[in-house]
């Protein structure tokens, strides 16, 4: 495989041993980066490490600080930072098993793709991915990686596994703190109904490959006609389409059902009915003047 394996080692489930590697499971393509240019010279533009009142200082002197009150700082140096480091093992122990929908999505981070490392780690493999899916649970446990424990869960996927790094809880913001001041009501069961209809009728199995980042694929738009243009400003006010937006929903109720029903403001019905009436004064008074003449 050409990727490069984010980690490898063994799961252990009690005196069971899986040998696996691990893989990420995304990608950060879809991103554009820029540099700072100096438009006179065409070159980067770099940083300095500088000091107020001092000016520009040597890396030697640079050490990490935490800042304790404003202000004032515990200074650390490299050496005592490795010395705190977890070491790297090569095992993770998978220590709890949860419900699948325990885990609140706030704390999934980031997926890898985990897979046995030869032949012989098959057979394990499976039966653990088998036991997971039939017994509908999460595995948990600490994975220790370039000095770090992360927390991570294990679950199966198709024919394999994915492990999931999770957020600590103290990195996660509980959702009371904003949620508090809402009010505590029920919805309007006729509302409700409505909104339920709406979701049923939009709901389609999930294709990623249909969503993209407008402003991502703009941005590449843009770069390739500069490259054409070469060097010349490009500048393109682009108005985004889509359907003009009046002043505030008002009646939700109404709203929703014109959702429900479609959205349509006028019937094909109504407009042909109005297009008739139109026509019709201008033919009754064709012959009326032919009469006088």
């Amino acid at each position: 495989m050409a990727a490069r394996a984010y980690w490898q080692g063994q799961i252990r489930l009690a005196l069971v041993s899986i040998p696996v590697e691990i893989y990420p499971a995304t990608r950060s393509g879809a991103a554009i980066s820029f540099r700072q240019i100096h438009e006179p010279s065409g070159k980067p533009i770099r940083y300095e490490k500088v000091v107020t009142g001092i000016g520009p200082v040597d890396r030697d002197e640079i050490l990490k600080g935490y800042e304790v009150s404003k202000g004032n700082y515990v200074l650390l140096e490299d050496k005592e930072i490795e010395a705190v480091r977890i070491e790297s093992r090569k095992t993770l122990d998978l220590v709890q098993f949860v419900e699948a929908d325990a885990i609140d999505v706030l704390y999934y981070e980031k997926p890898y793709f985990v897979l046995p490392a030869d032949d012989l780690a098959e057979e394990a493999y499976a039966v653990l991915r088998d036991a997971l899916r039939q017994t509908k649970k999460v595995g948990l446990g600490q994975l220790s990686v370039r000095g770090r424990e992360q927390l991570v869960s294990l679950k199966p996927c198709g024919r394999g596994l994915v492990l999931e790094l999770l957020r600590y809880a103290d990195e996660v913001t509980k959702a009371q703190t904003y949620f508090r001041a809402l009010p505590d009501e029920k919805a309007d069961p006729d509302m409700l109904d409505l909104a339920t209809t709406i979701i049923d009728k939009k709901t389609a199995p999930f294709r990623p490959e249909e969503f993209h980042d407008r402003y991502v694929d703009a941005l590449r738009g843009l770069i390739e006609k500069k490259k054409k243009a070469r060097g010349k400003r490009i500048i393109e006010d682009v108005e985004e389409p889509g359907t003009a937006r009046g002043g505030n929903v008002i009646d939700l109720m109404a709203a929703l059902k014109k959702s429900a029903e479609g959205g349509k403001r006028s019937p094909p019905a109504r407009k042909e009915a109005a297009a008739s009436r139109a026509k019709a004064p201008a033919k009754r008074a064709t012959p009326a003047k032919r009469k006088k003449a």
